[in-house]
């Protein structure tokens, strides 16, 4: 092989080198940016999610209250955990049918009684074994549109105003789910709900 030749071909190497280096480093900055991008994007939808529980009122009644100096307030060191484990609330009332009075609601905000049975507020953090940590987002979607636990089980139960819930959007509800997902973790097992037995049928 000539000088030329050698030269020619250590050249054709070279640049092919280069090219080869090039590719790659655009390559990785590609990636890089879409990487990027899908974060901002994650980010934002979790931000979503966070304003539309906040405006939707989910800690009024999942985010236990506490007795303050200043009177109730959340306490947020167990944001959106429902009706805490360690408060066994004994049976309710009779409430008289014909008072205004139709219904009553615990101290902490998590426990309701009224005609439905008694309600606790559920365990919306993403803990596995007491929270919604095993759910997916189809089936978290699906029980607030069905107003079903799990989309198949039993109705959700009063106040939980799921017929509202149900109206936001397929991407405002995977924003509120990316949201829950991301909170802290709370083991804290909420009782199962009372349903009471449906009224005797007129007449009888």
């Amino acid at each position: 092989m000539s000088k030329r030749t050698t030269t020619a071909v250590t050249l054709t190497l070279a640049a092919i080198a280069v090219a080869a280096t090039l590719t790659a480093t655009a390559a990785n900055r590609t990636a890089a940016h879409e990487q990027q991008v899908a974060q901002a994007a994650a980010k934002a939808r979790v931000q979503r999610g966070e304003y539309l529980v906040n405006i939707s009122h989910c800690n009024d009644c999942h985010t236990p209250l506490v007795m303050t100096p200043r009177g109730p307030e959340p306490d947020f060191s167990r944001r959106l955990s429902g009706h805490p484990e360690s408060v066994k609330m004994p049976a309710p009332p009779k409430l008289d049918p014909k008072s205004p009075w139709v219904w009553i609601g615990a101290g902490t905000n998590t426990a309701f009684a009224g005609p439905w049975g008694v309600s606790y507020a559920a365990n919306l953090t993403p803990d596995r074994l007491t929270g919604i940590g095993i759910w997916n987002e189809e089936t978290f979607r699906k029980t607030i549109r069905t107003g079903r636990h799990w989309g198949v089980a039993r109705p959700i139960l009063p106040p939980m105003p799921w017929q509202n819930v149900r109206m936001m959007t397929d991407d405002d509800l995977s924003a509120v789910y990316a949201y829950l997902r991301s909170i802290k973790p709370v083991k804290n097992q909420v009782p199962d709900a009372i349903v009471a037995p449906p009224p005797p049928a007129a007449g009888k």
